[in-house]
């Protein structure tokens, strides 16, 4: 008896680790020496390649494609069918596994619908990533980026919403209350 759910049409290779409450829906595959912390959910037709770490509370949603080199922290949203690349210059005809760029999404943070991550750019904590968006660099801790290529529109809350910063760099999020601090063109909780 496992810890975790999986679907009957889930493909779960030998060698992986599943974190207790995880759950697992139809027709994803699981690779090998992949890690999924505890109550991750992973959506339909999702791939999970080998050496991949996904914190807990990670929720992947439906179509979503998580390559060799990608680790997230705790409570990270993937978007549906959104995708990290791994490699910054495919052929066909070359093999270049041993040029895989790693890429780190930060705790809390969330990538929309269609999103492109392109390998070697982490993705800060708390950050936002607009759907369809393709990212293309570092993005910075609670920042909002949006377009293709992606482009930082604002800032973020850890709750989601758009923070605005009054003249002494102080913003409130309209949801928690939490205040944040805006110096030097970062943004940290107060």
């Amino acid at each position: 008896m496992s810890d975790f759910f999986a679907h009957e049409t889930a493909v779960i290779d030998e060698g992986c680790t599943i974190g207790t409450g995880t759950k697992i829906w139809h027709f994803s595959h699981i690779m090998p020496e992949c890690v999924l912390g505890e109550k991750c959910n992973i959506g339909q037709n999702v791939v999970i390649s080998p050496n991949v770490v996904l914190g807990k509370n990670v929720k992947v949603q439906n179509n979503v494609s998580i390559y060799e080199g990608v680790t997230c922290d705790d409570d990270v949203f993937l978007g549906p069918s959104m995708v990290f690349t791994n490699v910054i210059n495919p052929r066909s005809a070359v093999n270049r596994k041993n040029e895989y760029l790693k890429t780190h999404v930060g705790k809390g943070a969330s990538i929309g619908a269609n999103a492109t991550i392109v390998c070697g750019h982490d993705i800060g904590k708390f950050a936002f990533i607009g759907a369809g968006a393709v990212v293309t660099k570092e993005v910075p801790d609670y920042a909002l980026v949006v377009g293709n290529p992606a482009r930082q529109m604002g800032w973020m809350s850890e709750f989601g919403h758009r923070l605005n910063f009054n003249d002494d760099g102080i913003a409130v999020c309209e949801e928690s209350g939490e205040q944040y601090k805006l110096e030097n063109n970062k943004v940290s909780k107060i």
